[in-house]
C-alpha cells in the first residue's frame, strides 16, 4: 500500500506514513452484521414484486404487463430510492459505529497487544478529539508512551488530566491517579524539583498531603513575628523530614548555618531570623525572614549583705530576696546560671579564700548581672579541721556509737566515715560542721542526716540541733 500523499511504501494496516507522517484515511470495509442488513433489505424488496406466469394465461398477461409497465416504472424508481436509503443509513450507522469511543479504544488495545502502539496512539487520538471527558483515553495513551520510553510525550498526555482548565471535566479518583503517574515518572527521572514545583501548584489538599514527602515547604514559625514583653521559645518545623538551617542576626542561611534542633530562646534583644528547608531529596525551600523585639525588664543584681574581705570568725554570707527572682551562686569562678547551686538561705562562710558569684534569674528567663563576692575566713588559734574530724571520731568511739576509728558500728554491716563542711556561729562559740557518710561496702558513700559539731578552739565535739525557736544549739556528746 502506497502513501496517497508522498508514494512511500508502506505495510498494510498502517494508519500514519511513517516516512511524511500523514494520516492515512481508508474507508473500511463494511461490518458483517451491517453487511447482512442491507442482503436482508434487498431480498426483502425483490420478494415484493411477484414472478413473472409462464402458464396459458402468459399472453394474456404479458399484454397486461406491457400495458402496465409505464405504470409500474414509478415503483421500481421508488425501489431503488428505497434500496439507496438503506445503504446510506447502513453506512452512516457503520462510520458512527467505528468513531465510538469503545470501538477505538478496543482498537487500539488490540494494537497494542501486537506491540504496534504507534497504531494505537493514533486510534487514541482520533477518540480524544471526539471524546475529551474520556480520561482512560489519556492513561491509556500515556501508558504506550511510557512503555516505549517516550516520557515527554506520557507527561504531556497526562498534564490534560490535571491542567486547571480541564480538571473539572475529570473525576477527583482520575486527577489523583494523574498525579501519581507523573510523581512517578518525575521520581523515576530523579527530577525532584520538578515533584515540588508540581505539588507547589496544586490547590488539592489531599494530592498534596499524598506526595508531602517530595515536597520542600519553607520552615513554620511557632511565633508570627513583631514585639513581645516575655522569653519567646521560638519553634521552627517543616512539613516533612529533612533539615532546617537558621541564621539569627539577619544575614542569608546556607547549608553551612546552623541546624535547628531544639527552641530558640529570645530573651530581651531584637532578633531576625532567617531559616530554610531542604528535604531527603535535597531540594530546598524558600528563605523566610523574621523579626521579633524583646522587651523585658532585666532583674536587679543580687544584694549580698557582706562586702567582700578578711574574716576572723564564723560568719553567714546571707543574700537579699529579688522579687519574682530565683538566685544562683557559684564558688568554682564559673559564671552562675538557673542550673548552678540555688540560693535557699544564708552560706557558712568557708575557711580560707573563697570567690562567690550570685545572679538572679526572674521567672521569664531573664539573667541580671553577677554579683562578686571574694572573703577570707581565718580563725587565729583555731585546731586544724583534720585534727577536729579526729577528734570526733574518738569521742564517738568513748560513748560507743562507733566500735572502732575505722567507722564500724553495732547499728549496720557497712562503716560511717565523717567530713569537714563548714565553720558556724552556734550560742556565739566557732564550730566546725562535719557530715557523716555511709560505706555499705560499695565504695559510694550517701551522706546521712546527722550533722557533729567540733568547737574551734577547744576540740569539744558535739551534735547540731535546734532548740524550741529553730535556733541553732549544740548537744554536747
Amino acid at each position: 500500500m502506497k502513501c496517497p500523499h508522498c508514494g512511500h511504501e508502506m505495510p498494510d494496516g498502517y494508519l500514519l506514513c511513517d516516512k511524511c507522517g500523514e494520516e492515512i484515511r481508508i474507508v473500511p470495509d463494511f461490518e458483517p452484521e451491517i453487511e447482512n442488513s442491507i442482503t436482508e433489505t434487498l431480498s426483502t424488496l425483490v420478494s415484493s414484486q411477484e414472478e413473472p406466469d409462464t402458464g396459458e394465461n402468459a399472453d394474456a398477461e404479458n399484454e397486461t404487463v406491457r400495458e402496465g409497465k409505464t405504470s409500474r416504472k414509478p415503483q421500481v424508481i421508488l425501489a431503488f430510492a428505497i434500496l439507496l436509503l438503506v445503504a446510506l443509513i447502513s453506512y452512516a450507522l457503520y462510520v458512527y459505529h467505528i468513531h465510538t469511543v469503545d470501538y477505538q479504544i478496543n482498537k487500539a488495545l488490540d494494537y497494542a497487544a501486537k506491540g504496534a502502539y504507534s497504531e494505537a496512539i493514533a486510534c487514541l487520538e482520533t477518540a480524544y478529539a471526539d471524546y475529551p471527558e474520556e480520561a482512560r483515553i489519556l492513561f491509556l495513551e500515556a501508558d504506550y508512551y511510557y512503555l516505549q520510553q517516550m516520557d515527554n510525550y506520557a507527561l504531556s498526555a497526562l498534564m490534560k488530566i490535571i491542567d486547571t482548565d480541564t480538571a473539572p471535566r475529570y473525576s477527583d479518583e482520575d486527577v489523583e491517579e494523574a498525579y501519581g503517574k507523573i510523581v512517578t515518572i518525575y521520581a523515576n527521572q530523579k527530577e525532584y524539583g520538578l515533584i515540588n514545583e508540581l505539588l507547589r501548584a496544586c490547590e488539592n489538599e489531599r494530592i498534596v498531603s499524598m506526595f508531602q514527602g517530595y515536597l520542600a515547604m519553607e520552615p513554620e514559625f511557632s511565633y508570627v513575628e513583631g514585639s513581645y514583653a516575655e522569653v519567646i521559645p521560638l519553634k521552627l518545623s517543616s512539613n516533612t523530614a529533612g533539615t532546617i538551617y537558621y541564621t539569627m542576626d539577619g544575614s542569608k542561611p546556607d547549608k553551612n548555618s546552623q541546624i535547628y534542633t531544639s527552641p530558640l530562646f529570645l530573651e530581651t534583644g531584637e532578633y531576625t531570623v532567617s531559616a530554610f528547608f531542604v528535604n531527603d531529596y535535597g531540594i530546598e525551600s524558600d528563605i523566610v525572614t523574621k523579626t521579633y523585639v524583646i522587651n523585658l525588664s532585666v532583674p536587679n543584681a543580687p544584694v549580698v549583705a557582706l562586702y567582700s574581705g578578711e574574716y576572723t570568725e564564723a560568719t553567714m554570707i546571707a543574700v537579699e530576696p529579688a522579687e519574682d527572682c530565683k538566685t544562683f551562686y557559684t564558688t568554682d569562678e564559673s559564671e552562675p546560671t538557673a542550673d548552678s547551686v540555688p540560693y535557699t538561705g544564708p552560706i557558712p562562710m568557708p575557711l580560707g579564700k573563697t570567690l562567690f558569684k550570685f545572679v538572679n534569674i526572674s521567672s521569664e528567663g531573664i539573667a541580671s548581672e553577677v554579683t562578686t563576692r571574694t572573703f577570707t575566713l581565718r580563725l587565729r588559734g583555731a585546731i586544724p579541721t583534720e585534727t577536729a574530724v579526729t577528734n570526733l571520731v574518738n569521742r564517738l568511739v568513748e560513748t560507743g556509737y562507733l566500735y572502732d576509728a575505722a567507722g564500724n558500728n553495732p547499728r549496720q554491716t557497712g562503716v560511717l566515715s565523717y567530713q569537714f563542711s563548714s565553720v558556724l556561729l552556734v550560742g556565739g562559740e566557732d564550730y566546725y560542721t562535719i557530715n557523716e557518710y555511709y560505706d555499705d561496702g560499695t565504695g559510694l558513700l550517701s551522706r546521712t542526716d546527722k550533722v557533729f559539731l567540733v568547737q574551734v578552739y577547744t576540740g569539744a565535739a558535739a551534735q547540731l540541733g535546734y532548740d524550741e525557736a529553730g535556733n541553732f544549739m549544740a548537744n554536747l556528746l
